[in-house]
């Protein structure tokens, strides 16, 4: 189960990657960070594969819950 959730549906879109960012640095090895977006995070997940070392691409999840939202699980090491 994660530890932490960010709902980002009503972030305007330029303050959502920093938020993230900031929320997965915070986690601890092994805990997970959870986010509901309205869309599929798919730049995300390629941007944090390719950046960011803790980032466990291999456990990544996300699934559709209803049209507008996402919701994507981003693990760390």
């Amino acid at each position: 189960m994660p530890e932490t959730t960010l709902d980002l549906r009503e972030i305007p879109p330029p303050e959502r990657h920093p938020m993230i960012h900031s929320a997965f640095d915070a986690l601890e090895s092994g805990e997970t960070l959870q986010i509901v977006n309205d869309h599929e995070p798919k730049p995300l997940f390629y941007e944090m594969q390719a950046e960011v070392d803790a980032f466990d691409a291999a456990n990544y999840q996300c699934r559709q819950e209803e049209p507008q939202k996402y919701v994507a699980d981003l693990p760390k090491r």
